[in-house]
């Protein structure tokens, strides 16, 4: 039987995130009573983008670490990947809010932390056809 743990631990860590980030945005919406999109509210858009960013990027990354998990990449390399990715995605939602949108060093380490993670997962899968 083939075996995904990893993976499995990783994505459903996220998901946590992605519904931790979800409710947020409901919770502006439920304050601040408006029912489509941010009422042109600044925290709102944040939080929209924060959510949106998230759900953005985290489906890909799991897929790459998916796919390496069934080719066979070792556990520790799997469980390093997906704590950067979380770390990365958790830096990225913590920067952007007490950025207010701007820069801050939360937000652009966490995006770096996320694209490195699947640059090499891209790397590691598309090594594994040749």
């Amino acid at each position: 039987m083939l075996s995904i743990d990893v993976t499995a631990l990783y994505a459903g860590l996220c998901a946590l995130l992605v519904i931790a980030l979800a409710f947020k945005v409901v919770a502006f919406r439920r304050g601040k009573k408006v029912g489509l999109g941010t009422g042109g509210d600044k925290q709102g858009e944040i939080a929209v983008r924060i959510h949106a960013n998230a759900v953005e990027y985290i489906p890909l990354a799991l897929i790459l670490m998916l796919i390496a998990e069934i080719n066979g990449l070792s556990h520790l390399w799997l469980h390093c990947l997906g704590a950067a990715l979380l770390f990365g995605r958790l830096l990225h939602a913590i920067g952007l809010s007490a950025g207010s949108g701007g820069y801050h060093p939360g937000r652009f380490i966490g995006t770096s932390l996320t694209w490195l993670v699947i640059i090499i997962l891209a790397v590691i899968d598309i090594s594994a056809v040749f």
